[in-house]
């Protein structure tokens, strides 16, 4: 007998039409499907007419699920992993049994479809073409703000999840540790209640802390910041004659003020080039 394929397969976020055929053939096919919560999955199965057996495999029980998930796949079955929504192995278990099942030499195949995090991306108006994911920071305000803090000169667009509970804590301290930067709060992506929210993060933070709650999934986009560019004195005075006109010491004066450079320093560079 040979081996079951793994399969990882994308869910919708909310909408159920929003999952692709080849996801309802594979979760047919399959021997059993491991999923994180039954009673989210089964609205997928129903709405489909797919009567595959569900098995549950989460946080809390992955070691001893996902050992009978590979002894299952070892023994030829096939098996489709789920996520409550979107595509699996992502800020959930799902990557720890995936790399179990390479470990066991069992050949594994990705169904593509949602993913709350790209999804939020590319509505969110901020730059697309350079990211990086985050998923959620620690819960506790600490080493949430720590979290922030290391982040706090990435330059890339920034991507997080967060509860609904700790929502408007992690506003109040992107605001004071990020600045004004432009933002994105989507909360429950292709659903009936979907909402975005955009602006800096003070407008943000100050919208949800009117709130008296915040319910559902929430996503939450934060621009990267500016990308400074470490110039020698030689490079900046070079820069700054180009269009200048006055005395050399005001131009010094001008300069080092800008930039912090010593003004004697910057003098002598602005006198060394006016004399080429």
């Amino acid at each position: 007998m040979g081996t079951g394929t793994l399969y990882i397969v994308a869910t919708p976020l909310g909408n159920l039409e929003d999952i692709t055929l080849r996801a309802i053939r594979v979760l047919r096919e399959v021997s059993v499907i491991a999923c994180e919560d039954t009673r989210r999955t089964v609205k997928i199965l129903n709405r489909y007419e797919i009567r595959t057996p569900l098995f549950i495999f989460h946080e809390y029980n992955k070691v001893r699920a996902g050992a009978s998930i590979l002894r299952r796949l070892r023994e030829g079955e096939g098996v489709a992993l789920v996520s409550d929504a979107g595509t699996p192995a992502i800020s959930d278990p799902g990557y720890e049994l995936v790399r179990g099942a390479i470990g066991a030499g069992v050949p594994i195949e990705v169904v593509p479809g949602p993913s709350a995090l790209i999804a939020a991306l590319v509505v969110s108006g901020l730059p697309t073409d350079h990211f990086t994911f985050e998923g959620f920071l620690p819960a506790r305000r600490e080493k949430r703000r720590k979290a922030m803090q290391a982040l706090a000169t990435e330059t890339r667009t920034m991507i997080f999840y967060e509860s609904p509970q700790r929502v408007a804590a992690f506003l109040r301290e992107a605001a004071e540790i990020f600045g004004d930067r432009r933002a994105c709060i989507v909360r429950e992506l292709t659903k009936i209640h979907e909402e975005i929210l955009r602006g800096t993060l003070p407008e943000l933070d100050a919208e949800i802390s009117r709130r008296a709650s915040v319910l559902g999934e929430i996503t939450i986009v934060i621009g990267g910041g500016v990308k400074t560019v470490e110039l020698s004195a030689e490079e900046i005075v070079a820069a700054a004659l180009e269009d200048a006109s006055g005395s050399s010491r005001d131009l010094a004066r001008e300069i080092a003020e800008r930039t912090g450079l010593s003004r004697k320093e910057v003098y002598a560079e602005i006198l060394r080039q006016r004399q080429k």
